[in-house]
Order: C-alpha cells, then sequence, then structure tokens
C-alpha cells in the first residue's frame, strides 16, 4: 500500500474520453508503491473539445510530473506538445508527456518500445528476424518505427487500407532510411516473426489477422490485444508449433518506461 498523499506527493494523470475503462490508474499506483515514490497517478475524463483547455492548465501545474494519453487524444496532444522525442515525431502521436519545470510540454510514444522491451525480456530480440506486422493505427506505427530501430532484418508491413501501411512505412523510412521496409500481404511465408498489432482478435469470431496455414514452427508470433491473453491467434500458431509472445508483456515494460520518461522512479 502506498503512503499517505501530501502537499508533496507529484501528480501524474490519465487523459482519455471516455475514461472508465483505462487501467493506468492501478498499475501506475501499484509501480509507485513498489518503488516506494511519492506520487499518484489519477483518471481525467476530457473531451476532444476539452483537451486543450486541459492541457494549458496542466503548464500551470508545477506539481504534475506529466500524464499518459490515450483513445482519442493521442494525435492531437502530439501537435500540441512543446518537444516530441524520436518515436513521437515519427509517428505523429504520443502515449505519454512530461511536464518541465517551465511548463514546457514534452511528448513521445512508447507503444514500441515497451513492445519490443517486452519481446527481449521473452528472449525474443527481434534484431536479425525478418518481421511481418499486421496493422495500419498508432501502436504499429510505434511498433514498426521500434522495430527499425532494433534492427530488424526486414520489416513488411501489411494493412486492409494499404494506404496506411504506406504511411506508416514513409514515416518510418525517413528515420531509418537503410532499413529494408516494405508494404505486403499478411502472408507469413518469408518471415520468422508475425505481429498482430490490429484489434483482431478483441472479439469472438474475428477473423484472423495473418493466414495461419503458412506459419511454420520456427515462426514467432506475437499480440498486442491483451485480453484475453490467448486470442484466436495465438490459439492457432500455438497448434502451428509456433512460439507465441503475449500481448501483456508490451504494457508491463512500458510501464517502467513512461516511469522513468517522467523521472518518477526514485522520486
Amino acid at each position: 500500500m502506498r503512503a499517505m498523499i501530501t502537499g508533496h506527493t507529484k501528480i501524474y494523470a490519465i487523459i482519455s474520453d471516455p475514461v472508465g475503462h483505462v487501467r493506468a490508474p492501478e498499475v501506475f499506483n501499484e509501480f509507485f508503491a513498489q518503488h516506494n515514490c511519492d506520487a499518484v497517478l489519477i483518471p481525467i475524463h476530457v473531451a476532444p473539445e476539452g483537451l486543450k483547455a486541459v492541457l494549458t492548465a496542466f503548464r500551470a501545474m508545477k506539481n504534475l510530473g506529466g500524464f499518459v494519453v490515450t483513445v482519442p487524444h493521442k494525435t492531437v496532444t502530439a501537435a500540441l506538445c512543446d518537444e516530441l522525442g524520436d518515436a513521437g515525431r515519427a509517428i505523429g502521436s504520443v502515449n505519454a508527456v512530461r511536464r518541465e519545470a517551465d511548463g514546457r510540454l514534452v511528448g513521445n510514444m512508447f507503444d514500441g518500445a515497451g513492445f519490443v522491451a517486452g519481446l527481449r525480456a521473452q528472449g525474443h530480440d527481434p534484431a536479425g528476424r525478418r518481421a511481418l506486422l499486421v496493422g495500419g493505427g498508432g501502436a504499429a506505427g510505434a511498433i514498426a518505427f521500434a522495430l527499425a530501430e532494433a534492427r530488424v532484418a526486414s520489416l513488411t508491413i501489411a494493412n486492409r487500407t494499404r494506404s496506411k501501411a504506406e504511411e506508416i512505412m514513409a514515416r518510418v523510412t525517413k528515420f531509418f532510411p537503410d532499413r529494408p521496409i516494405r508494404v505486403g500481404t499478411a502472408d507469413p511465408t518469408g518471415h520468422d516473426l508475425g505481429i498482430n498489432a490490429t484489434c483482431l482478435g478483441l472479439k469472438a469470431g474475428d477473423p484472423l489477422p495473418i493466414d495461419t496455414t503458412l506459419l511454420t514452427p520456427s515462426m514467432i508470433v506475437a499480440e498486442i490485444i491483451m485480453k484475453p491473453e490467448t486470442t484466436a491467434l495465438l490459439t492457432a500458431a500455438k497448434a502451428r508449433g509456433c512460439a507465441v509472445h503475449y500481448g501483456r508483456h508490451m504494457l508491463d515494460k512500458q510501464i517502467t518506461l513512461i516511469a522513468g520518461f517522467f523521472g518518477a522512479i526514485g522520486s
């Protein structure tokens, strides 16, 4: 159990619309307690039309250390920040913002870094692997950036709307022009790491994001979906003899990365 909140306690927040479903308060406050941080993270319900006003208020809050950003605010918040890290600039969205002492807001995206850190923690270093990434949203963009940064041997991006995959490829290639990145299909042939960065698998009956009939036992199949923990894709991959990687590992590693970005660890 964390210590009592006092006038010295550093405040962090998560902004979302709606906000009742978010897990960040439980996860971060448990993390703060485990690391003896005099800090607390609270949920704040912010509608899109109120976002700019809330960020202006955050700039003036001297005991605010930063805030987590989730749907639907990641892209607009990035545009309102004073500075962005490399991943945030490459993707055009952020999921964490640090408030500097002078009120400046510095944002970055940790979905990809958390995903890669989770892979490595489970013994699946992506360096030198031929990766297939399925998805065209913000999480897919962040993971594409992180995989390129981690020096995958090659990266294929597949999405039902091809233009979104092409946009991710273009953004990441600006930062990593020497990486072999292309837009392709969800055929895993020729890859040894397959990643689902779509929402397919959240609901029973969703179509499989990757053609699992083409999987071979040498492949690793990874999810970013956390509930259900074992999606239909992972079930099918296990049946084909593949190693599987669960979505929870991305969240677990993101907590530490974001807390470090905030400067909360050791506070």
